[in-house]
């Protein structure tokens, strides 16, 4: 008894009966005076009993129900306003409570992780079985951790509904506590919070303008740190528009050439009606609106001194050609004019099992005139942006190559292995980061450019991102369980039980 109710030990146990699914106990409250609620005089006179019914938790897979009974006692004092109240057992029996404190304890450890539906179908199998809007009332009724300002915030935004509606979380960026989950990602609203809680001394973000506008207003003396992830992640897609736009340069070196289709003569004509506009004195602005395309699309063949066309190189997957392919580049060196059909049979008798179709296609598109493989954009800049001592020895061998075709991919490369080492915070990155960006206006390369043009804007927030160990790293990570939550409730939550669960997590 003292061991499978030890949690009801503030009773006295009169005895326990086996219902089969259900197990009844019988018990009631000790002859011990109990301080009246109101004006706190102990009494022991007793007025009268009443008889309560509590569940606690399951034991051997059966449900557990305390039959208590309690007593009615009489308040001592004469001018006390409560002359009788029932006597109430703290953890056990409490004020309209229909659980023991660890049955209900047990429940609100499930209902954090499953809310609802899925809290719910767990709690059957639990023998404690509670209906989806029991498992909400008792999720909202779990106390939120008191709120707290720490020394270093981290700030993200979050869809809710993509494209439509977002909302804004704040973590401690150290510990990667939730802090408030805020209804939109508006300037005002985080501006207003960081008012009414002041103190921080540093606060993470991405690149985004309406935050760092919100923490200078509100926080102007905190130090705003740029994410590192953000930085790199730009310098990508930087490298990558690099890479499309010297295609016709570096590709020659590895990809077969082949003449350009619809899209590329396209690209061209844009280019060339764009350009003719710019010749005349017209603006961007106005280019975009007699040519009926985007502003940016405008700008991007502007910065473009040749209309350069952006090949996407074919992707093949092995063939049963693969192994001959050293016997037919022999053979057809030897006699350019060998037919197909004398190939297929040399390599049939060398033990090819493939069809004279695939043969015939193989060598159409020319892959037997050479074994390297095709380089798309993404794999060369994918190459560029990969530690040296991380590639194989193909890789970087297709590397050296390729940036040696192109002298702008070579200073590309040598560019963004230097960015990547400030990326490791260190005192002093921000006056190499001054050097970088200079040396990056000295090149021919637009779109790195752009890149060290909006590390301009934000100069402050990148130096902190550089130079001190925070990032915001912890509050993508709270971003990303919180996609688990919403999936879990299948998009149905409210933003009350969303922001409830983001803060219990």
């Amino acid at each position: 008894m003292s061991v499978v109710f030890s949690g009801l030990s503030a009773l006295v146990i009169e005895g326990v009966a086996d219902e089969g699914d259900l197990i009844r106990v019988t018990a009631r409250t000790r002859d011990e005076p109990v301080p009246c609620p109101v004006c706190g005089t102990p009494t022991g006179q007793v007025h009268g009993f009443h008889g309560r019914r509590v569940a606690d938790v399951p034991v051997d897979g059966r449900r557990v129900v305390v039959s208590v009974r309690l007593r009615r006692l009489v308040c001592p004092v004469l001018d006390c306003r409560r002359q009788t109240f029932r006597e109430q057992v703290p953890g056990v029996v409490e004020r309209y409570q229909r659980r023991t404190n660890r049955l209900a304890d047990q429940l609100g450890s499930v209902v954090k992780e499953l809310a609802g539906r899925a809290g719910a179908r767990l709690s059957r199998v639990l023998a404690c079985w509670i209906s989806r809007s029991t498992a909400l009332r008792v999720l909202m009724r779990r106390a939120l951790p008191p709120p707290r300002v720490p020394r270093v915030l981290g700030v993200d935004d979050f869809a809710l509904k993509r494209r439509h509606r977002y909302a804004t979380v704040i973590i401690d960026a150290e510990t990667g506590e939730r802090i408030d989950v805020l209804p939109d990602r508006s300037g005002e609203t985080l501006a207003a919070w960081l008012r009414e809680h002041p103190g921080a001394e540093y606060v993470c973000r991405d690149g985004s303008g309406s935050y760092g506008e919100a923490i200078r207003q509100a926080l102007p003396e905190a130090v705003q740190v740029s994410d590192r992830w953000h930085l790199w992640s730009n310098l990508c897609g930087k490298v990558l528009a690099e890479v499309r736009s010297h295609a016709a340069c570096w590709a020659t070196a590895v990809n077969p050439v082949r003449p350009g289709g619809v899209r590329e003569q396209t690209t061209r004509e844009r280019w060339q009606r764009v350009h003719d506009l710019l010749d005349k004195g017209v603006g961007l602005l106005e280019c975009a609106r007699r040519l009926d395309v985007a502003l940016n699309t405008v700008k991007r063949y502007a910065r473009m001194m040749e209309p350069t066309g952006d090949r996407r190189a074919p992707r093949y997957k092995p063939t049963l050609v693969d192994p001959y392919r050293d016997h037919l580049r022999t053979r057809r060196v030897e006699d350019p004019a060998v037919p197909v059909l004398q190939l297929f049979r040399e390599i049939k008798e060398l033990g090819y099992t493939g069809s004279l179709n695939l043969l015939y296609r193989y060598i159409t598109q020319g892959r037997a005139e050479g074994d390297k493989p095709v380089t798309t954009p993404q794999r060369f800049a994918r190459l560029l942006l990969t530690r040296p001592e991380n590639l194989r020895d193909k890789d970087a061998a297709l590397l050296r190559e390729l940036t040696k075709a192109c002298p702008e991919m070579t200073e590309l490369s040598c560019l963004a292995g230097e960015f990547a080492k400030l990326l490791t915070p260190a005192k002093g990155n921000d006056a190499k980061l001054t050097d970088w960006i200079t040396a990056v206006h000295t090149v021919d390369l637009p779109h790195l450019h752009s890149f060290a043009n909006g590390l301009e804007l934000d100069r402050a927030a990148v130096d902190a991102g550089l130079t001190t160990p925070y990032h915001n790293g912890r509050t993508e990570g709270v971003n990303t369980r919180t996609k688990r939550i919403m999936r879990q409730m299948h998009g149905r939550a409210g933003f009350t039980l969303l922001r409830h669960r983001i803060l219990l997590q």
